[in-house]
């Protein structure tokens, strides 16, 4: 026993009750030390193809989320409720893309699809840590928009700066806290069906495959709680923005509805497909699993919301919009494009 590895490491008394021959593969999982990801292609072009794909998706998510974020940095004007959860949701759609993406542009650039053990539990604790804190922060999001929309004369009360940075903290914090959670249970299985995770990130249920123990069956339970948390939080998104709506239908200007309108349903739709693809990629029985789907269903959640957030939540609001055009006018005016730019890519 004294060379498995850390975090494959099985108890005494679990031991005394598995057979010999299953004990020995357990210790066979002790020489995992990377894990093989999925390819998304055998030849070399379509691997370039999926490189260039993925290069293109993640530099528009980059200079999106990195305009949003330097643009409300910069200017006090948007230093509201509003614009600061929009800066956190963007620093959160950065990590996530940059958790999975570049790994895999990567692997398909160098044909390769190794990735080590600590690589594969560095990005199930990430990509749970971001996506857990997104989910807490779409949720805060919704009650931000329901109290400036359903009760405007207190938002001033119920979102002062204080409680917005105590609210930003806690979906951080619950995010940590769930992906802690979720990777200890996961890395602490013994590994005994080989190293190939067919998904193209570490995927858990794609992990899971490869446990040999009966305690596996722990993190599909915890998988399971997690949704029932998710589904609240979408319920109670959903119930604000039905109060949303019902607040916009006395609004007497028609292009005041469109308005109102054209921005929330959009919210509601990526919330949606988010969550809907998240929990049926983790949830899902193995006889509706297969490799395009579980690889549609990944990117999906992964790879389009964090490219798509900037768009939807951020540059059809003109005030923004106008404040981004403003300063890269000043920029070009005053030949700081290059510090600009170096931020940006620093970002």
């Amino acid at each position: 026993m004294s060379h498995l590895c850390p975090g494959l490491k099985v108890g005494a008394e679990t031991l005394g009750k598995v057979p010999h021959a299953q004990r020995q593969q357990m210790s066979n999982s002790s020489s995992i030390t990377q894990f093989l990801l999925l390819a998304f292609a055998d030849t070399r072009e379509l691997q370039l193809l999926h490189f260039w794909l993925f290069l293109g998706i993640y530099l528009a998510a980059l200079l999106g989320n990195g305009l949003i974020i330097i643009t409300i940095a910069c200017d006090h004007h948007l230093h509201t409720p509003m614009y600061f959860f929009l800066f956190n949701l963007a620093l959160l759609d950065l990590g996530s893309i940059s958790t999975t993406v570049p790994k895999s542009m990567a692997n398909s650039l160098w044909d390769t699809r190794a990735i080590s053990f600590a690589g594969c539990a560095a990005q199930v604790f990430f990509l749970f840590f971001l996506f857990g804190s997104e989910l807490s922060l779409l949720t805060v999001m919704s009650y931000d928009r329901y109290v400036a929309i359903c009760n405007p004369l207190h938002y001033g009360t119920l979102l002062g700066s204080r409680a917005c940075v105590h609210m930003a903290a806690a979906a951080w914090g619950a995010g940590f806290l769930y992906a802690l959670l979720h990777t200890a249970n996961t890395f602490s299985l013994p590994l005994c069906q080989g190293n190939a995770v067919e998904q193209f990130f570490c995927e858990i249920p794609h992990i899971l495959k490869l446990s040999c123990s009966d305690s596996y069956i722990r993190e599909p339970g915890l998988l399971g709680f997690s949704a029932c948390l998710a589904c609240g939080c979408f319920v109670f998104i959903v119930l604000s923005y039905v109060q949303m709506f019902r607040a916009v239908l006395t609004i007497p200007s028609e292009q005041g509805r469109y308005k109102a309108f054209s921005t929330c349903l959009p919210h509601l739709t990526v919330v949606s497909l988010f969550l809907s693809t998240a929990c049926f990629a983790n949830l899902k029985p193995p006889s509706f699993s297969s490799p395009s789907l579980d690889l549609v269903l990944a990117v999906l959640y992964s790879v389009v919301p964090p490219a798509l957030n900037p768009l939807i939540y951020s540059f059809r609001n003109q005030q923004l919009k106008d404040t981004i055009w403003k300063l890269m006018c000043d920029l070009l005016s005053s030949n700081k494009l290059s510090i600009f730019i170096s931020v940006s890519l620093a970002i």
